[in-house]
């Protein structure tokens, strides 16, 4: 890749080997082989993502115990604190990302407390310059957005209770389905607007031509893609369930969700810019965004016109926009294929 140099190379070189002698005279015995997985799968070599089989082993081993994967997460987020290298913090990141979408629920889990007692987030990296180049100034820049959207995707998993963005049976779907139609309204909204956050964090991705250049940063625009297609899976069952409870939703209620719609419907030049490959899928969530912002909107205009005092409808509908005619759409709840 441009703005790489071969001496650069060569120093990462010789630091994979320090590191790895270092490794070998400091490790006990039973945790090497580890930390050896981690420092392989998160080498200096410029713009090559991690190899199938270093993640494959890293993930395999992290499923061993609790212990192992705590082991594991904390010398990945050791690796990741240490470094001022834009690419291994780059494929340290890259790596906590295949944690969260394919790695066992242990791994995850401990991922998701690190660290156990207090301290600074475990991702923050709002401060990280890599100023060697050019090229790494600018990757500097995706390290910091990529440390920020992957603490979105943990925060947010939290609030939800469950790890979104990770591949889930049909089973877990339909039980996720029927958590869902037992949620108060009120908690529902909370949990839409969470998601519409990962929605708001992937449309600030960095834009730049490195993207086409660089095969690490390639790999991780096609991991946001399929982030992506799995948010809009859970926002569009949220929109569904909505679309069965927006006659019995309050006045207060009916205002935090059509704030939430609003803040979706924000993204959506630049989520088909960015995720234009996907555009079909996400067809679906703007109609049911303007669906409910029509109703919400006529179930108001109905209770104003009822009251005849409805001040606060009013403003309401000054808001949302007032619709002429009532949009009928199918009351099934749809799933992404």
């Amino acid at each position: 890749m441009g703005g790489i140099t071969t001496m650069r190379d060569l120093i990462g070189i010789v630091k994979d080997k320090v590191s790895l002698s270092k490794l070998a005279l400091l490790s006990k015995p039973h945790t090497l082989s580890l930390h050896l997985a981690v420092l392989r799968t998160t080498s200096h070599s410029p713009s090559t993502p991690p190899h199938d089989h270093h993640l494959a082993t890293l993930l395999s081993l992290g499923d061993g115990s609790r212990a192992t994967a705590s082991i594991v997460i904390h010398s990945l987020m050791n690796r990741l604190h240490r470094t001022n290298d834009s690419y291994v913090a780059l494929k340290c990141l890259l790596t906590i990302h295949h944690i969260i979408n394919r790695g066992s629920f242990i791994l995850k889990d401990q991922l998701s407390v690190h660290p156990s007692t207090g301290g600074r987030n475990n991702l923050k990296l709002s401060d990280f310059r890599d100023s060697s180049s050019a090229t790494t100034w600018v990757l500097s820049a995706w390290v910091r957005w990529y440390a920020r959207y992957l603490e979105t995707i943990l925060s947010t998993s939290k609030f939800l209770g469950f790890f979104i963005c990770s591949s889930y049976s049909v089973l877990e779907r339909e039980n996720q389905q029927d958590s869902i139609s037992s949620i108060l309204n009120s908690d529902l909204i909370r949990d839409f607007g969470s998601l519409v956050g990962v929605v708001e964090e992937l449309c600030k991705v960095p834009d730049n031509l490195l993207v086409e250049r660089d095969r690490m940063l390639a790999v991780v625009m096609e991991l946001l893609a399929n982030d992506y297609l799995s948010t809009v899976n859970e926002i569009l069952l949220r929109l569904s369930e909505f679309k069965e409870r927006v006659n019995l939703l309050s006045f207060n209620d009916s205002v935090e969700l059509a704030s939430a719609l609003d803040r979706l419907a924000s993204c959506k030049e630049t989520s088909l810019r960015v995720f234009c490959n996907r555009k079909s899928s996400m067809d679906f969530v703007w109609e049911m965004v303007d669906e409910l912002n029509n109703r919400i909107g006529m179930v108001h205009l109905r209770k104003l016109e009822r009251r005849d005092s409805g001040s606060e409808s009013a403003r309401f509908l000054d808001r949302v926009g007032k619709t002429s005619e009532y949009m009928r759409f199918s009351s099934g709840r749809l799933t992404m294929k």
